[in-house]
């Protein structure tokens, strides 16, 4: 009786299993979650880290910054982003907010235009710049009449960084624009407001995380630009090489400047991304 008693008292094999298998479960499931996404972010951050750490423990870092060709390439990188950076909100955010906001006939010959040059390999893009406003391109022999010489010029780099980056910066805004419900507009619309003042006070500002998330990777890839760069404005100290260019022409020669170079570009980039999470009003994910 008492024996009885017991066995019932105690929980069955097969409740314990449930009760001990469930957790089980969950812990194998968390690990094939959470296993592959921090193998990922670690292979993103050692490298990073790697990069920081082997230039700061170097005594020539500080000295680097200093030197001439430094200098000059964070200068003409400063200069040519922030003209890319500019232009690319001037004339993409119009073609953004048609793409998003409006139906007009061949409107998915212009998104495939838009997306392009997100799929040329910047090579490409460099060799077509060069085929268009060389000396012997498309559009040379009247840029010659008229005395103007794109190629290898400062100009050049902006149109290369332009082409690579501003559909970055497109697609983003435009992503933005279409998030914002439509009633919106209407109700300005109906309370006065002029299609000017819609957009300036009403679509603008809830479209504008989309505009700075844009704008953080045009200016980045812009600055990043490699290739196109290369093959269309060269690699002339002072004139076309900017940061990325002068880390690959100092790499060979002076390791403690190339260093300082990739430091700084990547400081650059974070100091982008904080500043437009700011002025958007977001705050980066703790």
């Amino acid at each position: 009786m008492s024996g009885s008693l017991l066995r019932q008292s105690l929980p069955s094999q097969k409740a314990l299993g449930r009760v001990t298998g469930a957790p089980l479960r969950r812990a194998v499931s968390s690990m094939l979650w959470t296993a592959p996404s921090a193998l990922l972010l670690l292979f993103i951050v050692l490298p990073l880290v790697a990069l920081v750490w082997r230039a700061l423990d170097s005594p020539a870092f500080v000295p680097s910054l200093a030197k001439p060709a430094v200098l000059q390439a964070v200068r003409l990188t400063v200069l040519t982003t922030a003209a890319t950076l500019l232009i690319s909100i001037a004339v993409g955010t119009p073609l953004a907010y048609l793409l998003a906001r409006r139906t007009f006939p061949a409107k998915w010959l212009v998104q495939l235009l838009v997306d392009l040059p997100l799929v040329v390999p910047p090579v490409v893009a460099g060799v077509a710049l060069l085929m268009a406003f060389g000396r012997r391109g498309l559009l040379g022999a009247q840029l010659s009449i008229l005395g103007i010489e794109i190629p290898f010029t400062t100009t050049a780099v902006v149109l290369a960084q332009l082409f690579l980056a501003a559909p970055l910066y497109v697609r983003s805004a435009q992503v933005g624009f279409a998030a914002v419900d439509p009633a919106l507009e209407e109700a300005a619309a109906i309370d006065g407001a002029s299609p000017w003042q819609t957009f300036w006070y009403v679509l603008l500002p809830l479209a504008l995380p989309g505009l700075a998330g844009g704008a953080v990777l045009c200016l980045t890839r812009a600055a990043s630009e490699f290739g196109a760069t290369l093959m269309f404005a060269g690699s002339f100290a002072g004139r076309t090489q900017t940061m990325s260019l002068a880390i690959m022409a100092a790499f060979e020669t002076d390791l403690s400047a190339a260093l300082a170079l990739a430091v700084l570009l990547l400081g650059l980039s974070t100091a982008a991304l904080v500043l437009v999470h700011t002025l958007a009003g977001r705050q980066p994910d703790r």
